[in-house]
């Protein structure tokens, strides 16, 4: 696939999934590196959908490690049930949060971040790392961004 991304720029969140979705499927399509997928994906929702920021966290050992990503530097390590990204990897479900400020015990890795959604990341009942993805605006996300970044999220081939 060629590396630029065809997204209607006037049109609608789901609209622009859904020409989003099978072109992040044929970028990371026969790709095996998952270090390689993780920095497309991160590029293609970051630069397809605009959003403020973009990033993959994986588990090792007992903390969320700060993997690809795309936007202003971010936090490195996150304990289990700490902020929003680790309170998705232990309770192994998504987090929608209309307004991080009232999330108790947000992580602020940038005062821009407004809103957020994190998806884990499972194989086989095992959280192995989260999708974090954040705006610069309040309430920005809801379930058409959850069902499409699920989508996304079930195309890496990940094992535990």
């Amino acid at each position: 696939m060629a590396e630029t991304l065809f997204i209607p720029q006037e049109a609608t969140k789901q609209d622009k999934y859904e020409s989003l979705v099978p072109q992040v499927e044929a970028l990371i399509a026969g790709e095996p590196d998952l270090t390689a997928n993780l920095a497309n994906i991160a590029a293609a929702l970051k630069y397809g959908m605009g959003f403020f920021w973009v990033g993959f966290y994986m588990v090792k050992e007992d903390q969320l490690v700060l993997g690809p990503f795309q936007g202003p530097i971010a936090c490195t390590r996150i304990n289990l049930g700490k902020g929003v990204c680790g309170s998705s990897w232990k309770e192994a479900r998504t987090f929608i949060v209309p307004d991080v400020d009232q999330f108790p015990g947000h992580i602020a890795c940038s005062g821009d971040s407004k809103s957020e959604i994190v998806l884990p990341i499972i194989r086989d009942g095992k959280v192995l790392g989260v999708l974090d993805v954040d705006s610069d605006r309040l309430n920005e996300f809801d379930e058409v961004d959850q069902r499409y970044l699920e989508q996304i999220i079930d195309m890496l081939q990940i094992t535990s």
